[in-house]
């Protein structure tokens, strides 16, 4: 919890309002996951530990936009195809440089990108967003370039902000289901090695972006070949993910405990 507890503070946002927050994601669990036949407030009451008057104020508040913001939305359809896409990509499979306009067919361009997902949206618009967020630049044949590893944008908190909740969340659910042992473990695993070099950090730390970016652009290219034959069928109810991370910093040894 201290990375987030860092965060938090960082951003202003104290335990009371934290503590608020959690009062409500108890009440929403609670009556999700544990509440067959429904939950009298009484019954929530014993299972959260929460007093009736804030279960009642809670059930009675409409419930938080959990949409994401406008960039991710449609910024992350956009950049599947652009990585993933057979035209969008060069022979060696990087995404291309696309000058802004263009035959769709035959010279594939942003503007023939964005429309290809939605009609509703400039291009014009999401160019400038996305140079705002650094996910692309323009060259000096002002092509537009897709900045590869930003799949999560090095500008705006609201979005970087969107990425950690689903992404923590995400491997989080993970963990959970696996610790209680719900179905069959879902695949997690990570590796851990101490007592190394900072030239041995630096060495694994380029590896891991290079080994993590190519196995996500491989799937996201298999991915997407599917999500376009499902997209009619009548099953297409579920959602995956697959996410990365690398870290590395000093090796800060747990006390041993006292005797």
């Amino acid at each position: 919890m201290r990375p987030l507890v860092r965060l938090l503070i960082a951003r202003g946002i104290t335990l009371p309002y934290l503590t608020n927050l959690l009062k409500a994601i108890y009440v929403d669990v609670a009556e999700q996951n544990f509440g067959r036949g429904g939950l009298s407030v009484s019954r929530l009451s014993v299972m959260t530990g929460l007093q009736r008057k804030d279960i009642k104020r809670i059930q009675s508040e409409p419930p938080p936009d959990q949409s994401p913001p406008p960039a991710v939305s449609l910024g992350a359809r956009l950049i599947g195809i652009w990585t993933g896409g057979e035209k969008f990509r060069d022979k060696a499979g990087r995404p291309l440089a696309l000058p802004r306009t263009g035959d769709a067919a035959e010279h594939p361009s942003f503007d023939a990108l964005v429309r290809s997902v939605s009609t509703d949206v400039r291009p014009k618009a999401i160019l400038e967003e996305w140079q705002r967020l650094g996910l692309v630049t323009i060259d000096k044949d002002n092509r537009v370039v897709l900045n590869s590893d930003a799949f999560v944008p090095s500008q705006g908190f609201d979005e970087k902000a969107y990425y950690l909740g689903r992404n923590v969340g995400d491997h989080i659910t993970t963990s959970v289901h696996n610790l209680l042992g719900d179905g069959a473990p879902m695949f997690e695993r990570a590796v851990y090695y101490d007592k190394l070099t900072p030239d041995s950090v630096a060495y694994l730390r380029e590896r891991a972006r290079a080994l993590g970016m190519e196995t996500l652009l491989t799937l996201n290219k298999e991915a997407l070949t599917r999500a376009d034959a499902d997209e009619s069928k009548p099953g297409a109810t579920n959602r995956m993910a697959l996410g990365m991370y690398y870290y590395d910093g000093p090796d800060l040894k747990t006390p041993e405990p006292k005797p």
